[in-house]
């Protein structure tokens, strides 16, 4: 069980990459459950099975392929995870997020992550597309972060604040890309379950009591290891269903459903994410 890597494996990982691309990255994208084909508008792309990359994970989940897309989307150089790695498939903290910390040592300084979640909020719909303010990291809270173990002080403190993981600035760039494009966007909280299983209805209403607005299996961990790097940090969340908050209801919420509605967003989230990176660069 891999609970921390020392700093030569990112920077080995890192170097690898660079060996095989000629674009130079600022900008890191994760692409959650259903959304990998975004990564089909890289233009110019280098592509690395995640296979190849010394330490990485593969990912062993339907809707995510698995593959590092680098180049170009708005005239800017981006890295792109073509789907992600998650708690409840067997791996750590420490490997689920080490693609975040190899962009860190690829020079890269601003991450957006995007999700598949859950709508909470009892005014979200399928469909939606949610800002993440702030997030309620349950994984963390009960021992699984994945900042435990030695502290690398290459990438941050031992005791980072988390009072601003999600860029203000990031935050307003998007609402101001949404207006002009005639979107719009929700803003709320992400709460992070490790899964794989579906919230149970009691869950769903604690959830929306402590203040969460959507629900997902990833991100936060994610989130946290970036801001630590001191990294900016964007956060988008896609409803991809509406979270079951009734005992005994009819309605059953199944991965099915939240592949075929990423899929649906995908042209809308790609516009909003090219008129983000635009303003970035």
């Amino acid at each position: 069980m891999i609970t921390s890597f020392p700093l030569a494996a990112y920077q080995e990982a890192a170097t690898f990459i660079r060996s095989r691309t000629a674009h130079h990255p600022k900008i890191g994208l994760v692409l959650g459950s259903g959304l990998s084909p975004l990564a089909e508008a890289v233009e110019n792309a280098h592509v690395l099975a995640y296979g190849e990359i010394p330490h990485f994970p593969v990912s062993t989940v339907e809707g995510h392929a698995g593959r590092l897309v680098i180049g170009q989307l708005a005239g800017v150089d981006v890295c792109v995870m073509q789907g992600r790695f998650h708690f409840y498939e067997g791996y750590t903290q420490q490997q689920i997020t080490l693609p975040v910390r190899v962009m860190q040592r690829l020079g890269i300084d601003t991450l957006i992550l995007t999700n598949a979640a859950g709508g909470i909020n009892p005014s979200f719909r399928a469909g939606d597309l949610m800002i993440i303010d702030d997030h309620i990291n349950f994984m963390g809270l009960v021992g699984n972060s994945p900042l435990h173990g030695p502290n690398l002080n290459d990438f941050g403190l031992r005791f980072p604040s988390m009072t601003d993981v999600y860029s203000p600035v990031l935050r307003r760039l998007a609402d101001d890309v949404a207006t002009r494009q005639e979107e719009t966007l929700k803003h709320g909280v992400y709460a992070a379950l490790s899964g794989p299983a579906f919230e149970t209805p009691a869950e769903v209403r604690f959830m929306r009591l402590i203040g969460a607005d959507a629900v997902g299996m990833s991100t936060a961990p994610e989130a946290t290891v970036a801001r630590h790097a001191g990294m900016r940090v964007l956060g988008i969340s896609t409803i991809t269903n509406v979270a079951i908050d009734v005992l005994d209801s009819q309605a059953q919420t199944s991965h099915e459903e939240v592949i075929e509605t990423g899929r649906l967003v995908v042209p809308r989230l790609t516009r909003l994410l090219l008129g983000l990176l635009a303003g970035m660069g």
